[in-house]
């Protein structure tokens, strides 16, 4: 048993020693296990999945005001390194939902543009999206959880067959669910947002929308929205107040304040 954990151990400390360990754009350190291809490739296949799945919106007037909204931001980013272009697709559904995808594919719900009740507060949600992109999120939450599967292997030899090893795993199970595989923990929503408020600004669009932004999206919840501890968002409070002061920070851009319209 020994020998499995030792063998174990060194597999995991090679994964991470071989790792990409770089800065996000707020300064915090990431470990990335796979390059930009890779993630670009995953993100395509995953979208081109998802558009056999849901149901496409048709409407030219809805199409145009999202791809507006969208090019605005993405083209003050400038060329890609993994893709040639950005992809935009609108979703008929009533979630109040966005992504982003890497690969740049950006896929958004109509219900979401109930919540939305400006392009700038769609510019808003589209560069919280874009941000987690840009922020190699998706790469660091994959890498985490491949990772996580090493230590979770690790934790299983160790414990063994003894009477407490369902105890033993249930624990370590919570542990690892709400610490680093949830999907975008609440430092990665927290740097999107911050990332996203400079990128609709960069984009010409009035980042102080942002705010009236979140406070729908309170409404439209019905205040029934989880414990901040088990969630994967920062609280509406906590994620208003933190834009709020990053907001004072912020230089208006000189860009011409755009004009989308539905």
């Amino acid at each position: 048993m020994k020998h499995s954990i030792l063998k174990l151990s060194l597999l995991s400390s090679a994964i991470l020693l071989t790792a990409c360990v770089t800065s996000s754009p707020t300064g915090r350190n990431q470990v990335l296990l796979f390059d930009g291809a890779e993630m670009a490739d995953l993100g395509a296949k995953s979208f081109a999945e998802l558009k056999t799945q849901e149901k496409i919106n048709q409407d030219p007037k809805v199409n145009t005001y999202v791809q507006c909204v969208s090019k605005q931001i993405t083209d003050t980013l400038g060329k890609q390194p993994d893709f040639d272009q950005w992809e935009v697709v609108v979703f008929d559904s009533e979630q109040v939902n966005a992504f982003a995808l890497p690969g740049g594919k950006i896929g958004v719900y109509t219900g979401l543009l109930q919540v939305a009740k400006n392009q700038d507060q769609l510019a808003a949600v589209i560069g919280h999206e874009i941000a987690h992109v840009q922020a190699n999120h998706s790469n660091e939450r994959l890498s985490s959880s491949q990772i996580t599967g090493y230590g979770t292997q690790i934790a299983q030899t160790a414990i063994g067959t003894t009477e407490y090893a369902d105890m033993g795993m249930a624990a370590l199970g919570l542990g690892v669910q709400y610490g680093i595989t949830m999907p975008y923990g609440r430092a990665q929503e927290s740097e999107a947002d911050i990332v996203g408020l400079h990128l609709m600004n960069d984009a010409g669009f009035d980042a102080q929308e942002s705010i009236a932004l979140w406070r729908n999206m309170a409404i439209a919840s019905g205040g029934s929205e989880p414990m901040e501890f088990l969630s994967t968002h920062p609280s509406n409070e906590t994620r208003i107040n933190n834009l709020s002061d990053e907001l004072k920070k912020l230089t208006k851009s000189s860009k011409q304040h755009p004009n989308c319209s539905m």
